[in-house]
């Protein structure tokens, strides 16, 4: 990299005052790692790229869908069936081969967040999903990192910073267990799949979270720590609520070994209570204390061969409890009917149990797994 072509690319930031070459060079030697690349991590990642930050990481585990693309304007339509931090890596480094982009195709989890975090100066929380959130704000606290926030939903949106030090000296400023200490209960939030989102709202939210991580970095301007700033799109109002610390004590694990052992998607489960989704399945096949049951009848298709289960028909599981020894137990049908219905009958039986039905059943979990091959 020329000087000439370092100051030739940063031309228009360089000549701002109070931003100057120290702040160019503030944004260059900066790492942020972006947490999902999909409606607000494009923006993100797109204006972070742009303005020069250093090292950017990515971590993303989906892929691009015809979905996407009225919101996630860095794909492209020849992109659907691709993962996505593979094609945004790409888009990213040709648009700015001046820095380093580090690609992670996987899922953010407890198991994983704490090494991948710690190697970045700041977070940016891209996900759609309360357990991400939840799990990225715990790992950010106990890590000791600034934590960029968004959230959209339809037609408003939500940007803070979490975390942040304020002045040398004094306490961090709050975070997001502060704001919300619990998750949402059943059926209180939608996310934008259930919900809808105009397309420009994560543009609009994901370049003010985009200009939060360049003030934390550079140190222009005043950073929206212990505030909420929330924009509605249908009128273009603005809302600063100020944030105060949680009276309570706020439940999250307390050490990082704590965080690798808590299991964020109980704490999250947005439909039934006793519904796990089937990206919640496909996950606890990598844990050991769960046992999967199938109860439908014997004869019954397709025959599942993918992971290892019992199968138990619905008739026969109160005689057979005593099979079921594990501390999750996880039951699936044709379509989550009769497994909600089983799951309520082995509550019944035993109500310390830990039981939980596939939503939608393993003919939907079935076709997921398709989508992703």
């Amino acid at each position: 990299m020329s000087l000439q072509e370092f100051n030739t690319r940063y031309q228009r930031q360089l000549i701002l005052k109070d931003f100057g070459m120290q702040a160019q060079q503030g944004l260059q030697a900066a790492s942020v790692l972006v947490v999902g690349a999909g409606g607000l991590g494009c923006p993100v990642l797109q204006y972070l790229c742009g303005a020069g930050v250093g090292t950017i990481g990515i971590i993303d585990d989906d892929l691009v869908s015809l979905s996407n693309l009225h919101r996630q304007v860095l794909y492209r339509t020849g992109d659907i069936g691709q993962a996505k931090v593979t094609v945004a890596a790409a888009r990213l480094q040709e648009l700015n081969p001046l820095i380093n982009i580090k690609a992670y195709r996987a899922r953010l989890s407890n198991k994983n967040a704490s090494d991948i975090i710690s190697g970045y100066d700041i977070v940016v929380d891209g996900s759609d999903n309360f357990h991400t959130r939840y799990l990225v704000n715990d790992a950010c606290v106990l890590l000791g990192k600034p934590l960029v926030y968004g959230a959209i939903t339809q037609y408003q949106g939500q940007v803070s910073v979490f975390n942040y030090q304020v002045e040398e000296g004094s306490n961090r400023s709050l975070h997001y267990r502060d704001l919300f200490p619990e998750p949402p209960g059943k059926d209180e939030v939608l996310n934008c799949s259930e919900a809808g989102v105009l397309g420009m709202l994560p543009g609009v939210i994901g370049t003010m979270m985009a200009a939060e991580v360049v003030k934390v970095i550079t140190g222009i301007g005043k950073v929206s720590a212990n505030e909420l700033i929330t924009y509605d799109m249908r009128d273009h109002q603005v809302y600063k609520v100020l944030m105060t610390p949680n009276p309570g004590k706020i439940q999250m694990p307390e050490t990082i070994a704590a965080l690798q052992n808590f299991i964020y998607e109980e704490q999250c489960l947005a439909a039934d209570p006793l519904e796990i989704t089937a990206e919640f399945f496909t996950q606890w096949m990598q844990r050991n204390d769960v046992i999967f049951v199938d109860v439908r009848n014997i004869d019954e298709e397709p025959r599942i061969k993918n992971f290892s289960h019992l199968n138990i028909p619905l008739p026969e599981l109160t005689e057979r409890a005593d099979e079921l020894k594990q501390r999750n137990i996880v039951l699936f049908c044709a379509s989550g009917k009769r497994s909600l219905a089983a799951a309520r009958v082995l509550l019944q039986w035993n109500d310390q149990l830990k039981v939980y039905s596939l939503k939608g059943g393993i003919h939907h979990w079935l076709q997921t797994q398709s989508s992703v091959l």
